[in-house]
């Protein structure tokens, strides 16, 4: 690792941490100036391609689950660390289960699922979305289960 003040090449690492899922914070020091600098490491992706509805590749892409949750989510008391926590789960989950290919449905799928435990107004406008709602009657089959839950469980 090149020193950022003296471009020396000759650096130590003095402490190494996870900072979030996937990146590693290193602190280290230039061992010509003394200097004392942080890096983070990520772990380079292997090009996962996610295969659309309609059979097209694109690249895997957290800020499009990002962008939706946050749709979803606008006007509700969902924190960003409950959106980051979604987020990393999916991410996780996508490179620890397939190697160059995942369909876009297990991705919302595991959205859906994880959206639903943490609030059921934005679950059911992500769901509306995802789910293309073409009417009324689309919105009530979705809720019924969720009814009969709230129905059954103690309050």
């Amino acid at each position: 690792m090149m020193c950022p003040f003296c471009h020396n090449g000759e650096t130590k690492v003095i402490d190494s941490r996870l900072s979030q899922d996937f990146v590693i914070r290193r602190r280290r020091a230039c061992l010509e100036c003394s200097r004392r600098f942080t890096t983070y490491e990520r772990i380079e992706e292997t090009g996962l391609k996610v295969i659309k509805k309609d059979g097209s590749r694109v690249p895997f892409d957290q800020e499009k689950i990002r962008s939706g949750l946050e749709k979803a989510c606008y006007k509700r008391p969902v924190s960003e660390a409950d959106v980051d926590a979604i987020i990393g789960a999916v991410e996780a989950d996508v490179y620890g289960n397939f190697e160059r290919e995942v369909p876009s449905r297990h991705i919302g799928e595991m959205v859906f699922k994880l959206l639903r435990e943490i609030d059921q107004v934005a679950f059911v406008r992500f769901a509306s979305v995802y789910r293309e709602f073409k009417d009324v009657n689309d919105f009530v089959e979705e809720l019924e289960p969720m009814l009969r839950d709230s129905e059954h469980s103690p309050n």
